[in-house]
């Protein structure tokens, strides 16, 4: 564990996390809501400092980014818990626990970027979980990543405070944030709130920050047009036209396990609202081609051809299409 950052001192040995909008106010020996940082003895401590509970090496593309570094891989790293409660979690195994409760080798962050060296990996990717909890061991392997150069991908729910993201942003270089839906959404079935999110994704847009939204369609919950609707537009007005979008197929899981899976008429109708406004909008979850492909917005031609996460065909050139049109993104 680690003497975490970004709290203060109440009275007595009590104190009040400042990490994410949840602002806990923790006694001696309690956790926080992300079962992450404790109170020992007036101090705060990072309990998920040096303890991924998952390390793989994923391609790119399954975070999704698809306009970030396409074809390469990313050594992923996720430690255990979240500070949401979605009911639908796919890693709610260890989004839901607490490191104490997962016990693994300590990994000290010089040896995730020795493995991620070893494995020709351009990127590191802080995902699984959100891990922006596990602040200050994110962080110190961000730094070291960036003197490696090597780049750093934040796969988030965007559910962090400005002060901790202003900090960490001069390190990261891309961000998947999932907006999960209305606000209405965010309180019933992840038990937060959304202007939060929204807040984040401004603060990475203006600090230069490559950005991929996430939507995960869930019937009956926030699979409605207008709620498609809503997040299209304001993407549009705040992130810009080129941010890319992946509507995601939902699949029975923890404590939704009585919903019926999303259908690909639905994810396609999303991404035919989608393109309205955007100029690069995905399917994922579910075979798509044309929603799983890259197209050029001004001549139409296809770009990047996938099939799943992997990239079988790449046609930019200096970040170009062959017809001229710059296409947004970060490019190998």
């Amino acid at each position: 564990m680690k003497r975490a950052l970004f709290y203060k001192k109440i009275k007595n040995k009590t104190l009040q996390c400042r990490l994410c909008p949840r602002f806990c106010i923790l006694k001696e020996n309690e956790l926080g809501k992300c079962k992450v940082r404790k109170n020992m003895g007036g101090i705060l401590y990072s309990l998920s400092y040096e303890q991924p509970v998952a390390m793989h090496i994923d391609p790119i593309e399954k975070k999704p980014l698809y306009h970030f570094l396409p074809g390469t891989t990313s050594f992923s790293i996720g430690m255990a818990g979240c500070n949401l409660c979605c009911t639908f979690c796919q890693n709610w195994e260890i989004s839901q626990k607490g490191p104490e409760e997962i016990p693994v080798p300590n990994v000290r962050s010089k040896e995730i970027i020795k493995e991620a060296l070893k494995n020709d990996c351009p990127s590191i990717s802080y995902t699984y979980s959100e891990p922006l909890i596990s602040y200050e061991y994110v962080l110190e392997c961000s730094k070291l990543a960036r003197k490696n150069k090597m780049k750093n991908v934040i796969v988030s729910n965007g559910f962090t405070n400005p002060e901790p993201l202003k900090k960490i942003i001069p390190f990261i270089d891309a961000v998947n944030i999932d907006v999960k839906g209305d606000d209405k959404f965010y309180r019933e079935i992840t038990g937060a709130w959304l202007e939060p999110v929204l807040e984040s994704l401004k603060l990475y847009k203006k600090n230069g920050v490559w950005i991929e939204v996430t939507n995960l369609l869930i019937p009956g919950k926030n699979d409605s047009q207008k709620q498609i609707k809503w997040l299209v537009d304001w993407i549009a007005k705040n992130l810009g036209k080129d941010t890319p979008v992946h509507f995601s197929a939902f699949w029975p899981t923890h404590k939704l396990q009585d919903v019926p899976s999303t259908t690909l008429k639905t994810l396609k109708k999303a991404r035919e609202i989608g393109m309205k406004k955007l100029n690069y909008v995905y399917t994922g979850n579910l075979p798509d081609e044309d929603g799983n492909n890259t197209y050029c917005p001004s001549c139409k031609e296809v770009l990047i051809k996938r099939m799943g996460f992997k990239v079988m065909e790449n046609n930019i050139k200096n970040g170009k299409c062959k017809c001229g049109k710059k296409i947004a993104g970060v490019w190998v």
